[in-house]
């Protein structure tokens, strides 16, 4: 389906913002089960109809749906999009591919090994080249192929037009080992996600000047190296036709030729059953009609209820057939007309779920969450206070399961931000912020400021929801913070401690609001907008789409070759403390005011100014399910006495002139997954520093919202050579940001794929990169043969 992308600035050119979230029905049982580890969350396995080489015919076209035709074939450029990142996965060398748990692996079809020989002085890395491995052009793959690409995306050399990705600009020098087969690369600085690197991987001939890398590649590229090899773009038919490499040496492709055909998101429920496209990513309404269209009728094994005239019931049909039949010849003709118009409509559905019974959708969780976003620059919003209640007013399980209940996938909120469930990496930090909580989010907003009587001026000069309209709220004062400490646990009420130590005095459960947390525009917590310069994204590229990570950076987790490097303490100190992080909860004191008698809030404001907040969502076709969610995540800050002002705009401005401008205070996008999070992360949550001109470079934290502490454990992670320590360093950055309350992970998007029932080798592949040459259709079974009953 269709992503509305936005590309990450001078940060890896890896992840993109994905903001419709495929639509939510209830469909029968589909192909693929699901497992939910309570350890790692929940995780669905790739549904891809897998088959050995031997059970797949040779030969044959598949017809691949795509949004759009790529405006170019390099991948690092700004405006590479999802087909550039498909096209070259099946054209260039990937020299570690992700496997279905989002974990790099070492490819043996272009190297033969790759590790980090050296930590000291210098980390050098001496990657070992499979002897097979050629151009299309019969030239070997060498070190000058990674020279070029290094030049290139360095950043050094501005005449290189590249959205420049982070780990290149760590490199001293690459030569030529003991042989033209070895390659060594070595480090001015240590790089703990070296493995992201020269994936996709350029021939020389396409990085090796500017003119070439700039203008050179866009639809055309000069040679390949991969299991399928470019025939051409045909702006004409809007297709890219790729046909096997007769010079591959790797296991050889199963199909004739792959062709990528641009099908708009709402045309392919349409192409699909006119047979005009074999794999398809579809939203559930497109895969609700495939599930019912495979057995003709309703779960039930009543006629199908859906369709032009379905919903008709017996009384109506009687009443329009009495129309039709009447005396009253105008209105008889108009009733035939109607008749005669919804039986053609009818007819021409029935036709296409016929067409359609010839497909499955094949489902998984995409690697990719979405998240409610909550700027941080100004307004409301500036105080952490109002944003950990927001936080605590929500029921993130009931927005989960209204989401992935219904497609039989597992639910269970995501509990990372740098993370998915079933990756190595993930742990569940959210209770370093905490859960749903009506009374401590009222506690929180009351000791913001926000009152009830906040919301109208007082007559008396006493200025509403200052510290004499507070004084009230402050006789329940241990109630709400009491109840929150017991429920997360002693170390959870002590959030705040700067030692560590336990104890039971209130001024041990009281946070550190100044924990280095940086709120763009605000130097106090409450006051509003700021005086100064405007907010700038720093260099924001036109859309680049959400499965680059896949693709474009295949690399792999830290060397365990590697040494550790010491991890000051003081770091480990705030981060090993009981509860995880500070700022997470109300200070000791704050009482949640009292409901009203209905149990709902009445309007909260301050200095006579309402609390209300403005929700921006996309008004697009393909988007209805996030509209469902921001519905019901107002709801709910209705509940605490937040007022939402929802604001739909078109799915094209979303990202550039609202979340990227900073023009919202709540707002849901996604982000993809990555095997990186040091490198590929911090730019998200990386803490807004000021320009010369007095504007502010937030790269790609558009919730404005970073401390330094954050910073810190990103930088130390991506120079940390040894895995189980970057990972920690990981954890602890991950709490601090759910502290931060900047960004509440919601769920793990839904994937589903609609296949020819045919294939073999390809649907929702989650987490892996796509294994091109074992895509085909499944051979003939022999007569008698047990059938496979799985889809």
């Amino acid at each position: 389906m269709s992503h509305v992308g936005v590309p990450r600035g001078t940060a890896r050119k890896r992840r993109s913002l994905a903001l419709l979230t495929t639509g939510v029905l209830t469909l029968p049982v589909l192909a693929g089960c699901s497992s939910d580890d309570g350890a790692t969350g929940a995780t669905a396995p790739q549904d891809v109809a897998a088959a050995g080489r031997n059970l797949v015919a040779e030969g044959g076209t598949v017809n691949w749906a795509v949004d759009a035709l790529p405006t170019t074939l390099n991948a690092f450029q700004a405006d590479a999009d999802a087909t550039t990142t498909r096209i070259t996965g099946a054209l260039l060398p990937t020299l570690f591919p992700l496997d279905a748990k989002g974990r790099p692996q070492l490819n043996p079809d272009y190297l033969e090994s790759a590790k980090v020989v050296e930590s000291e002085p210098r980390q050098v890395v001496l990657y070992r080249l499979n002897q097979q491995a050629v151009w299309s052009d019969g030239r070997e793959i060498g070190a000058p192929d990674f020279v070029a690409q290094w030049r290139a995306l360095s950043g050094k050399d501005s005449a290189f037009w590249t959205a420049r990705n982070a780990g290149y600009e760590r490199i001293e020098k690459i030569e030529r080992g003991a042989d033209d087969l070895e390659v060594r690369v070595t480090f001015a600085k240590p790089y703990a996600d070296w493995r992201s690197l020269f994936s996709p991987l350029y021939p020389k001939d396409v990085t090796g000047s500017p003119d070439a890398f700039n203008d050179g590649a866009r639809t055309t590229l000069k040679a390949t190296s991969g299991p399928f090899r470019l025939r051409g773009v045909d702006k004409t038919t809007g297709e890219v036709t790729l046909v096997r490499n007769p010079r591959w040496w790797g296991s050889p492709a199963k199909l004739d030729s792959l062709v990528f055909r641009a099908v708009a998101t709402g045309d392919r429920t349409e192409a699909l059953a006119a047979g005009r496209v074999d794999v398809a990513d579809v939203d559930a309404a497109a895969a609700h009609r495939i599930a019912q269209a495979a057995g003709g009728k309703g779960a039930d094994g009543q006629p199908l209820a859906q369709g032009p005239g379905a919903g008709e019931g017996p009384a109506a049909a009687l009443r329009a057939w009495a129309v039709a039949h009447g005396s009253n010849a105008k209105a008889a003709a108009a009733a035939r007309a109607a008749r005669k118009k919804t039986r053609a409509a009818a007819d021409a559905y029935a036709a296409e779920q016929a067409g359609l019974r010839a497909y499955v959708v094949r489902k998984s969780l995409d690697p990719a969450y979405t998240q409610l976003a909550l700027n941080g620059e100004s307004g409301p919003l500036a105080d952490d206070r109002v944003r950990r209640a927001v936080a605590r007013a929500l029921d993130r399980q009931e927005l989960v399961d209204t989401v992935l209940r219904p497609l039989g996938l597992p639910a269970r909120p995501l509990g990372s931000h740098l993370a998915l469930a079933g990756q190595p990496a993930y742990k569940d930090s959210s209770d370093a912020l905490g859960g749903q909580d009506t009374e401590v989010a009222q506690a929180l907003l009351a000791d913001a400021g926000w009152t009830p009587e906040g919301a109208v001026k007082k007559s008396d000069g006493t200025k509403a929801g200052s510290e004499a309209g507070k004084k009230d709220a402050e006789k329940e004062a241990g109630k709400a913070a009491k109840k929150d400490a017991e429920k997360k646990g002693t170390g959870a009420g002590k959030a705040g401690s700067t030692d560590g130590k336990t104890g039971d005095g209130a001024d041990r459960r009281e946070p550190a609001l100044d924990d280095g947390l940086y709120i763009v525009g605000d130097d106090k917590p409450g006051d509003g907008d700021p005086a100064g310069g405007a907010t700038h994204v720093l260099a924001p590229a036109p859309a680049a789409a959400f499965h680059s990570s896949a693709l474009l950076r295949q690399a792999g987790y830290l060397s365990e070759s590697g040494i550790s490097e010491d991890i000051p303490s003081r770091v480990t100190a705030q981060d090993k403390r009981p509860g995880g992080a500070a700022g997470a909860y109300a200070p000791a004191g704050t009482a949640a005011p009292a409901p009203a008698a209905d149990g709902r809030r009445g309007p909260l404001g301050k200095d006579g100014k309402p609390l209300t907040l403005r929700f921006v969502l996309p008004s697009g076709p393909g988007s209805e399910p996030l509209r469902s969610v921001g519905d019901k995540i107002s709801a709910m800050l209705e509940s605490v006495g937040i007022r939402t002002e929802i604001t739909k705009v078109s799915d094209e401005s979303y990202f550039q002139d609202h979340i990227a401008s900073g023009d919202y205070d709540l707002a849901l996008y996604s982000w993809p997954a990555t095997a990186y999070p040091a490198t590929d992360d911090r730019p998200i949550f990386a803490k807004p520093v000021p320009a010369t001109d007095g504007s502010l470079l937030v790269e790609q934290n558009y919730t404005r919202v970073g401390t330094d502490h954050i910073d810190q454990l990103f930088d130390q992670a991506v120079s940390e050579l040894d895995e189980d320590a970057a990972r920690d360093l990981m954890k602890q950055a991950d709490a601090r940001i759910w502290a931060a309350a900047g960004s509440i992970p919601l769920y793990q998007r839904p994937q589903l794929v609609a296949a020819n029932r045919k294939l073999a080798n390809v649907g929702a592949f989650g987490f892996a990169t796509p294994h091109y040459q074992d895509i085909g259709f499944k051979k003939p079974q022999a007569a008698g043969a047990p059938a496979n009953k799985k889809k």
